[in-house]
């Protein structure tokens, strides 16, 4: 409760203190918004569990007596969804900020520009100015007519490409990745002109899940597919994920190990909810062949109950462990960020979203 209040009683002030500077004569100048909005200097609060979470993971995970390998995220503080602020609409955003974590704590060139380089995760309310700001500077200016190009206050759901255009308008590299069966694509391929009524930009087979043309949660957008998930998808899937964080230098074996990679969190993205993936583990079976299992953080999980499960190492595998056999939706979605920091005319390439689709 301290802390949902803390949090609450931050978000009003970010948007007093905001609009205050904001509505200043002379104050119209996209140019000018991101260094009035860096210096209000609102973070988003989150319970304080001592200990690391990802220390916490990499200690159980290292206690465990299979023989696995597991490759890890180095360092991601986990944002969760509270009740009477975000729940049922805000993980995407907690999803940004769990990313934002990571970055700004692994990656020096880009906490100098991520936020108008005020160096911490700011609160929901924050992020969606920062959104607007992305718009105005001309960054998925398509997808902003979704949202009237106005989303602050507002509960709308957000995916990968509003969490791509974000990080982008800083200048980093944010990609999207789609998984979609061959079947689902041509399914998907012959509702386009209906879905496209709804919402005008999709630039990936997620978009259409996602409430953008109304303001509240409740209108959000729905596409069924008759069509089970083939096994293709999930391989798909965990296969990019595992390249991902490996980067080529790990290899699959069967020895108990356990490596930390430098790439950051992927967004991860799915019909009705979005989590975030810190890490993926292997194990290989008594026949030879390699199980998976993914690593998630989840935002409709709180940080206490978390760190709980993990500091007793009992009950934490339900709560972060993902195995293929869960992966029983159709279509999905990753948003991954490559190192470095664009300048010039990337940046001006970056403003225009485009997936790379994974068709199985």
């Amino acid at each position: 409760m301290q802390c949902e209040t803390s949090s609450r009683k931050n978000q009003e002030s970010s948007s007093s203190k905001f609009e205050a500077k904001n509505c200043s004569p002379g104050v119209n100048d996209v140019t000018e918004k991101p260094g009035i909005l860096s210096s209000v200097k609102i973070n988003e609060t989150h319970p304080q569990i001592g200990q690391g979470l990802m220390d916490l993971l990499r200690n159980c995970l290292e206690l465990e007596t299979e023989k696995t390998t597991t490759i890890l995220c180095d360092f991601v503080d986990h944002f969760q969804s509270i009740p009477s602020e975000d729940f049922g609409w805000g993980c995407g955003w907690r999803n940004i900020q769990m990313l934002s974590s990571h970055l700004l704590k692994q990656r020096q060139e880009a906490r100098a520009v991520l936020y108008g380089g005020s160096g911490f995760v700011p609160d929901i309310l924050s992020l969606q100015r920062w959104l607007e700001i992305a718009w105005e500077r001309g960054f998925d200016t398509q997808g902003s007519e979704d949202f009237d190009k106005a989303i602050y206050g507002k509960r709308n759901w957000i995916g990968t490409t509003e969490c791509a255009t974000l990080f982008r308008s800083f200048g980093l590299r944010a990609r999207i990745v789609d998984f979609v069966s061959r079947e689902i694509g041509i399914r998907a391929s012959g509702v386009g002109k209906c879905v496209s009524k709804m919402a005008p930009q999709v630039y990936g087979p997620m978009d259409k899940y996602l409430s953008k043309k109304k303001n509240d949660v409740s209108e959000a957008v729905s596409t069924s597919y008759d069509v089970k998930v083939k096994p293709k998808v999930q391989q798909a899937l965990i296969d990019w994920v595992w390249n991902y964080f490996s980067d080529n230098k790990f290899a699959k074996s069967g020895n108990h190990g356990i490596r930390v990679s430098q790439k950051a969190p992927l967004y991860f993205q799915h019909d009705g909810h979005s989590r975030t993936i810190v890490g993926i583990q292997i194990k290989c079976q008594s026949n030879g062949a390699m199980q998976y299992t993914l690593l998630i953080l989840d935002p409709s999980h709180t940080t206490e109950s978390l760190a709980k499960s993990l500091k007793g190492n009992f009950g934490w595998q339900k709560l972060i462990k993902r195995g293929v056999h869960t992966l029983k939706k159709p279509l999905y979605q990753l948003c991954f960020l490559d190192p470095g920091i664009a300048s010039g005319e990337e940046i001006e390439n970056l403003k225009y979203l485009h997936s790379v689709r994974v068709e199985v």
